[in-house]
């Protein structure tokens, strides 16, 4: 069967950064004038009132220190807590769009490609900024690929889910090369209220290229050499925002169209579930876990991983084992274990083995086997 590599990968970084100090200071003023406004009621106890944020919290619960966004000043405004992004006209590229084509520009010079080499685009994210025409060939037609492009979506494992297919388009002679891009605008699905997750994502895009081995030439290649996926369905995690909303007229408010989560419960199931999964796949590929060099894991919580690797390596992972990016990109949707892939592979020695691992809702696990050529 046909070798396929992974022969580039690119980062887009939005411009604005939000820490932990200026969240919880629009958090708390915000949480302030509520608990003012309903001070009677409260009072009566037919109201709770709602619990300050704080610096030392956020840090405890996740590892996050600040995060990315597209907008700032408008997350930032205790009375509004959404970002300012305005809506772009049908002639102008879409904001998503633009983010996946500056991630894929880095990723073709780091592949030594251009968009002629490139015959399938796939962008693989959690939210899509709109139901069609599919962004993948908007960013197709940005980049002026010949060739043919999709969406696809499975949350945060997005991004392994597409490089299997990748690989699959590769193998079957479908594709020479597959542009797989993970455009993340996660501030837009965060419920900025939520003392609970407000501090939870950061926007980013993420991009890689696969292709067959036999015809790459980039000197950042890594052979893929074997991937597995899982999904089991939960409630745990989940968003039901929808064009199907429009039919209910119940009055319900928006907070179940936003993000929310059972963080416990999430916790206490997807963690063994991961832990499994990458030895699953380690062991179908003919790997020991010994073996390998780094793991690139999905970047939501820092508790989380650390856990996984230690029921991976029954031991705690050692500097440099298992790389942490969230502290300041947070949780970044399907980009994160990329970015944690794009910023800590260089350093590896030839024939080094590593694991990309993603996982969420779903609940979806994705892993990719890969090996330093």
């Amino acid at each position: 069967m046909k070798q396929v590599v992974i022969s580039g990968t690119g980062l887009y970084t939005p411009p604005f950064s939000i820490s932990n100090e200026e969240l919880v200071a629009c958090f708390n003023a915000y949480a302030e004038q509520a608990n003012a406004d309903n001070a009677e009621a409260i009072a009566a106890g037919t109201a709770t009132a709602l619990e300050l944020s704080s610096v030392a919290f956020i840090e405890k619960a996740s590892g996050i220190k600040s995060r990315h966004v597209m907008e700032k000043e408008g997350i930032l405004d205790p009375a509004r807590m959404v970002s300012r992004i305005a809506e772009r006209a049908d002639d102008e590229i879409s904001i998503q769009a633009e983010m996946a084509v500056a991630a894929a520009r880095d990723a073709l010079a780091r592949a030594g490609r251009t968009a002629a080499d490139i015959d399938m685009v796939l962008v693989a994210c959690s939210n899509m900024q709109r139901a069609y025409p599919a962004l993948a060939v908007e960013v197709q037609d940005a980049l002026g690929i010949d060739g043919y492009g999709f969406d696809m979506n499975v949350a945060c494992s997005s991004a392994t889910f597409g490089i299997q297919q990748a690989v699959a388009a590769v193998q079957s002679g479908q594709a020479r090369a597959v542009l797989v891009l993970n455009p993340e605008i996660t501030s837009g699905h965060l419920n900025w209220r939520d003392r609970d997750s407000h501090f939870i994502f950061g926007d980013a895009c993420t991009a890689i290229v696969v292709e067959a081995k036999e015809t790459a030439v980039s000197e950042h290649q890594f052979d893929i050499i074997g991937t597995e996926l899982k999904t089991r369905f939960s409630n745990a995690i989940r968003n039901n925002f929808g064009f199907l909303n429009r039919f209910d007229e119940s009055g319900v408010g928006q907070a179940d169209k936003l993000f929310r989560q059972q963080g416990r419960k999430v916790f206490k199931e997807v963690c063994p579930m991961a832990a499994e999964m990458i030895k699953a796949t380690l062991a179908k590929a003919g790997v020991e876990v010994p073996q390998v060099r780094r793991y690139w894991l999905h970047q939501a919580n820092l508790n989380m991983n650390l856990l996984i690797a230690r029921l991976v390596l029954g031991r705690d992972a050692e500097p440099g084992e298992a790389p942490v990016i969230l502290d300041t990109y947070a949780n970044t949707s399907s980009a994160g274990s990329i970015i944690a892939f794009h910023k800590h592979q260089d350093d590896l020695e030839t024939g080094a083995l590593g694991v990309i691992c993603s996982f969420g809702a779903g609940y979806s696990i994705g892993c990719v086997v890969v090996r330093k050529v």
